[in-house]
């Protein structure tokens, strides 16, 4: 069964740092290209970030610079560094596995930059 469970997020201020991290289980993280998705209400679920199975990584426009994804294949981790927040940044932020024509998704985590 696979899993994908996001930590972290909460309530960051604006120009602040949040750190997301999301741990997966059930499938071979490795081959795997991991991504960071978020909605806020209202909107249409977007891309934040993704890092394929080899390193490389891809950012939305709005968050690069200020965002980093991060993997560690010994512990079946992605992590996403969120730097010098903005309230656009407010969202539910998803974590989600890829491989071909398979994608899977976490619940999501809550993400509120406010003052």
């Amino acid at each position: 069964q696979v899993q994908l469970v996001e930590s972290g997020g909460g309530l960051g201020q604006p120009g602040g740092s949040l750190r997301l991290s999301c741990a997966a289980s059930g499938i071979s993280f490795s081959r795997h290209a991991m991504s960071w998705y978020r909605q806020a209400p209202g909107n249409q679920r977007e891309l934040v970030a993704i890092i394929t199975n080899g390193g490389v990584t891809n950012y939305a426009d709005s968050v690069k610079g200020r965002f980093t994804i991060s993997r560690d294949n010994a512990k079946n981790t992605v992590d996403l560094q969120m730097a010098i927040l903005q309230p656009e940044d407010t969202a539910t932020y998803y974590c989600s596995a890829i491989w071909g024509s398979m994608q899977y998704w976490g619940k999501g985590a809550l993400v509120t930059v406010s003052s």
